[in-house]
């Protein structure tokens, strides 16, 4: 907006410089010419009385001198042939010229070497007398290079000082206008605290308030989400508390030690929830380098847990890929619950005896969990992937692919659904681990792929 508004300053400014300094300009030209010729005749007319009085050649001769012209004035007396004779001074104008004027008996000029020359006629008693006033081009163009100069210096002063007021003017506006974008991108960068400067003119002002108002609201709505989920999450401690009283009264039996664990992780879970919400931090963040967790171990834990109650409806188990470490720039506990919500819903979605199978596989910058089952799959992925967005459904509350995208997309990453090889659903984490490109590595051959873009 500021290169834009000088170049339309200088754009105009230099066409109204234009438009009055070259009509200006020849106007002095011309001016110059006239003053010249003008002069000129006031010299013919120092002659015209004496040529009155007398044509004696010394008496003229002495007229001329003291004019202090005679250099440049001619007088041309007529012969009595009817020829132009000089008589005094020094030609420069042709005969014909001469001539010409004579007969028609009026001024005229004519270009001679060097200049021009005035040719005055005088009616006399013996004829018409030709006095001729030589005019050098040098007394023409008098004082015309100056008056050129002081136009264009007038005209760059006044071009130079548009754009400069034009700068000042484009500044005015346009800082306003990036402090709000900055302003934008802070809070879109999660500083909640960003506010915009309301100055400048009356429409960027404007905006500045009405983006004040909505950072306010903003902040104001994330500080209720907060104290809601502190609240409700607060709420699950009488329940769970409870459930570990019960647990502990259960003996030591494996289902009864896998209930404790599962109380004692759920007691976990919601405390770092309540932590969140108070801190206003998110629950998934990107890592820096060799942060992270093995995604191999926690693999080999979590279906640890999930084979006891596989055993117990009996489910086929597999897992693949974890005999050795795979370091993703994931948090322990974001990947376990990740897992955990694919997990729940093979229990929850399929039947009993339906096979599932864990897969990982690493890449040189990428590494893909697949999450499959041998259920009777899933019709429509895209509206799955959008009840994963938050909308929900009947009996799931549409959080489960939710936290697995958030933790994919924390990476650079995304998730896909397709079908299994086992003939049910398979979900696809894609987890970026040095946030390049990703070129997709199935195991199932290699396919290539630009990476979409997810908007949350």
């Amino acid at each position: 907006m500021r290169w834009a508004l000088v170049k339309v300053c200088l754009a105009v400014t230099t066409m109204v410089v234009v438009a009055f300094a070259v009509p200006l300009g020849l106007v002095v030209k011309e001016m110059a010419r006239d003053r010249a010729f003008s002069n000129a005749e006031r010299e013919a007319a120092v002659l015209v009385p004496a040529l009155s009085i007398t044509t004696d050649r010394d008496q003229l001769e002495r007229v001329v001198a003291s004019a202090g012209s005679d250099d440049g004035m001619a007088v041309h007396l007529p012969a009595g042939d009817g020829r132009t004779a000089v008589d005094l001074g020094r030609q420069r104008a042709a005969d014909a010229d001469i001539a010409a004027v004579r007969k028609l008996g009026r001024v005229s000029t004519a270009e001679v070497p060097g200049g021009s020359a005035l040719l005055q006629p005088v009616a006399l008693s013996l004829g018409t007398v030709v006095i001729e006033v030589y005019v050098p081009e040098s007394e023409v163009t008098n004082g015309v290079g100056t008056a050129w100069a002081v136009l264009a210096a007038v005209g760059v002063a006044l071009v130079v000082g548009s754009v400069a007021v034009a700068d000042r003017l484009g500044v005015r506006m346009v800082q306003p206008a990036r402090r709000l974008v900055e302003g934008a991108q802070e809070l879109g960068e999660g500083k909640l605290g960003s506010r915009v400067p309301e100055e400048g003119p009356s429409e960027l002002r404007l905006a500045a308030v009405a983006f004040n108002a909505m950072a306010d609201q903003v902040v104001q709505l994330l500080a209720n989400e907060r104290e809601l989920a502190a609240d409700l999450s607060h709420r699950l401690r009488t329940p769970l508390t409870v459930l570990r009283l019960n647990a502990a009264s259960l003996g030591d039996s494996p289902a009864a030690e896998q209930t404790r664990t599962a109380v004692a992780q759920l007691e976990r879970e919601v405390d770092a929830i309540i932590r969140t919400a108070r801190e206003a931090k998110p629950q998934t963040t990107a890592l820096g380098p060799g942060a992270g967790c093995d995604a191999a171990e926690v693999v080999r834990e979590r279906m640890a847990f999930w084979s006891a109650l596989a055993e117990d409806e009996g489910r086929k188990v597999r897992t693949a890929g974890v005999d050795r470490p795979v370091r993703i720039p994931v948090a322990r506990a974001d990947l376990a619950a990740a897992l955990d919500a694919l997990l729940g819903n093979v229990f929850r979605h399929t039947a009993e005896g339906t096979a599932f199978a864990v897969d990982v596989h690493n890449g040189e910058d990428a590494v893909i969990v697949l999450v499959s089952d041998a259920g009777p799959g899933i019709p429509d992925p895209e509206a799955a992937m959008a009840r994963g967005r938050g909308s929900g459904s009947e009996g799931s509350t549409g959080l489960g692919l939710d936290i697995v995208r958030r933790l994919a997309e924390s990476t650079g990453g995304d998730v896909r659904i397709g079908s299994s090889v086992l003939g049910g659903t398979e979900v696809r984490i894609w987890i970026q681990l040095d946030g390049r490109e990703p070129v997709r590595r199935g195991h199932r051959g290699t396919v290539r792929r630009r990476r979409r873009v997810l908007v949350r």
